[in-house]
């Protein structure tokens, strides 16, 4: 499954966020949540693709500096949450620190996870990737054909 499109939600002064409808079910075995290192949001992972994700993290082996630092950057932040029965999850205080989350969120598909970011943080991130997403796109083709 691909997560795609863009969100709206408020989160509660508690701070539980809900997940679109369309992928609850994709979320029912567990959510792993962790910062979207170096990018000022959270990751929403299914268990399936945090593993996925994490592999990568690993690859690197842990006798190196590099595997180290790739490890404790993305496993110290990370935390397994629960959807509850509205459907919602709680975002731990540091974790909706770290990304600067108030009261309005958007929730973001980004293929292999979702993405919480604060609407004025998005935009300008989403004003970045629009002045650069031809020279991206043109340099994805070139390595795809090398």
């Amino acid at each position: 499954m691909h997560f795609v499109g863009t969100f709206d939600y408020s989160m509660d002064e508690r701070g539980r966020v809900p997940l679109p409808p369309i992928y609850r079910d994709a979320f029912r075995e567990g959510v792993v949540l962790s910062q979207g290192h170096p990018d000022p949001c959270l990751r929403v992972f299914t268990r399936g693709a945090f593993e996925a994700q994490a592999s990568e993290f690993t690859a690197d082996s842990a006798m190196l500096q590099r595997g180290r630092d790739l490890r404790r950057a993305f496993f110290a932040t990370a935390r397994h949450v629960e959807l509850d029965k509205q459907n919602r999850i709680l975002i731990p205080g540091p974790l909706r620190q770290s990304a600067g989350l108030d009261r309005e969120v958007l929730v973001i598909g980004t293929g292999e996870c979702l993405e919480i970011w604060d609407p004025k943080r998005w935009e300008a991130e989403s004003d970045r990737l629009m002045s650069t997403l031809g020279a991206t796109m043109e340099s994805a083709v070139e390595r795809r054909n090398v």
